[in-house]
């Protein structure tokens, strides 16, 4: 009963939800979620200990930086939690102009060798000026 209590507190969190969701689509660090979602490292870092605690998400470091999953090994109750999120989200415009979002911050990360809110803001804009013109 607790677990449940706890993991339906947990997603009830919409920063938490969405980065759960971001995650299921692809790896991500830190940084990356501050950009799609426009929020604090510390809220993120936070929300991601949160999601690991109760068996969500497992960490990989690659230098100063840590990449975040889903856990590729996770019981069967968060395993249907999962399935339920992905079966009911599937489509989500929130959802989807996350991972668009995201993919912008690849493609800027890769170009600009940077990771940082800022820089990544700067970049959205700049982006955003471009499309207008079209």
């Amino acid at each position: 009963m607790k677990k449940i209590q706890k993991i339906m507190g947990l997603l009830s969190d919409n920063a938490r939800l969405r980065i759960l969701m971001l995650l299921m689509s692809r790896e991500s660090c830190v940084c990356q979620v501050m950009g799609v979602l426009g929020i604090s490292q510390p809220l993120v870092s936070r929300n991601l200990k949160l999601l690991g605690d109760v068996g969500f998400l497992e960490g990989r470091k690659e230098g100063k930086l840590v990449f975040y999953s889903m856990k590729k090994k996770m019981d069967d109750f968060n395993a249907g939690i999962i399935g339920l999120l992905r079966e009911t989200l599937r489509g989500d415009r929130i959802l989807s102009k996350d991972i668009r979002s995201l993919r912008a911050c690849e493609e800027f990360q890769k170009k600009s060798g940077k990771c940082d809110m800022k820089t990544f803001s700067e970049y959205m804009s700049k982006r955003r000026g471009k499309a207008s013109r079209v």
